[in-house]
Parts: C-alpha cells; structure tokens; sequence
C-alpha cells in the first residue's frame, strides 16, 4: 500500500472552486502517470492540515474521483486510485516538457510575467483548438 506523492496547492484567484481544484490536480496527476493504479491518496485529515480548507471541500473531491470511478474508498484505509489517465502518448511528454520549459524561458527572458504567460497560452491553446474544429 503506497501512499501517493501528490501535494495539493490551491489558487484563490482562480475562479475555480477549490474542490475542483483538487479534482484537477488529481486527474493532472493521473494523465501524466504521477499517480498510478492502487496508490493512496492523501487522507483527508492531511489535506485539511496542509491547505487549511473545510474537509468537506475535500470530501466532496474525492467523491467526485470516486463517482468518475478513478478512486475508490477502503473503509478505516483511506482513499485509493483504481485507474489512471495516462494514455499512449506517455512518452511523448518528456520531449514536450523540454520544449516547454524552453518556450517558459524564453517567455521570461521577454519579460513575460506568469500571469501573462498563462494568458498567451491559453488564449493560444483555445484558438487553436477553435482552428481544428473549423
């Protein structure tokens, strides 16, 4: 029984809710193969301490992995995941990070702060997806 290396971090500005924060960061984990089939997750009494939340927002997370059926709860263990996301395309994510990380970089070097990073890349990756539809 492993218990999952996952820290949870929450962003107040994001406009997203923080349990569906911890949802996506779950799913994050899981497509990107940090998170694997019969690791535990964090207990809920760990995640409280760490990110100072209600347990109830947490609760409510892992209820919604387990009614996705990507988590299932053993009684007195904890919360366990029962499948992963991670696709075929696993080993492509090492070269894509490495572009990534260099595109960040030059990022930065512009001048670019996160925010407008994050800005760039998303309306980026909205229209383009907009392009594949059309």
């Amino acid at each position: 029984m492993e218990v999952a290396v996952i820290e949870f971090h929450l962003d107040s500005d994001s406009g997203v809710s923080p349990y569906m924060q911890l949802v996506r960061q779950v799913k994050h984990a899981l497509r990107l193969d940090l998170l694997r089939e019969g690791e535990q997750l964090p207990t809920v009494k760990d995640v409280v301490a760490q990110l100072a939340i209600n347990p109830n927002t947490v609760l409510k997370a892992y209820r919604e992995l387990e009614h996705e059926g990507l988590v299932a709860p053993r009684p007195g263990l904890g919360t366990f995941v029962t499948r992963t996301l991670a696709g075929n395309s696993l080993a492509a994510h090492g070269p894509l990070r490495k572009d990534l990380e260099r595109w960040l970089a030059k990022a930065r070097l512009a001048g670019m702060d996160d925010e407008s990073i994050e800005a760039l890349f998303m309306t980026t990756f909205r229209s383009a997806g907009q392009e594949e539809i059309a």
